[in-house]
């Protein structure tokens, strides 16, 4: 089996309608089965709130809840070869929209952070011009405590120590931004 993101494997799957003449080869159910069962890991390994937005049908939700409840690396096997089964009934169309729904906002907020963490490499290498940018953008952010932490990170990077005001910087940023 390739190594494709549940994702892709789900965009298959809708994708590929069997002809009228022809059954789909076993290879092909079997490539349909593993494209399920990943969707299944997926959604099993989401937070809650995540997977609640799902379409799921109960015996999916039951199954879900199930796979906690599974030690052994067998039956953890067989478990999610269930889960594929009852993926077979789901509404693969809407399981899709929200599934790519969640991907894009975990994009959004990566970009955020790395933008906020720019901020903060910035603001740390620049110094005072970098700080009169952050302030022209973000106004009502603590002055003193901004320029305070911009200090202390400087002087922890410089002797080697754990960045931890560097972090408090980033909490601050991140505070101020909204996220």
């Amino acid at each position: 089996m390739s190594q494709d993101s549940p994702r892709e494997l789900l965009e298959q799957l809708i994708q590929q309608q069997p002809d009228d003449d022809e059954r789909p080869s076993k290879s092909q159910l079997k490539r349909e089965m593993h494209a399920l069962q990943a969707l299944g890991e997926a959604i099993i390994a989401m937070t809650p709130a995540e997977r609640a937005r799902f379409p799921l049908s109960d015996d999916m939700l039951a199954a879900v809840e199930e796979t906690s409840r599974v030690r052994s690396h067998e039956g953890r096997r067989r478990h999610m070869q269930y889960v594929g089964k009852v993926m077979r009934r789901e509404d693969l169309e809407a399981i899709k929209a929200v599934y790519a729904e969640i991907e894009q906002e975990t994009l959004r907020r990566d970009h955020a952070f790395h933008r906020l963490e720019k901020w903060r490499d910035r603001l740390l290498e620049e110094g005072d011009a970098a700080v009169e940018a952050f302030i022209a953008d973000f106004p009502d952010v603590d002055r003193q405590a901004l320029r305070q932490l911009i200090r202390n990170a400087q002087r922890e990077r410089e002797k080697g120590k754990p960045p931890a005001s560097a972090r408090k910087l980033f909490r601050l940023i991140r505070d101020t931004a909204g996220l």
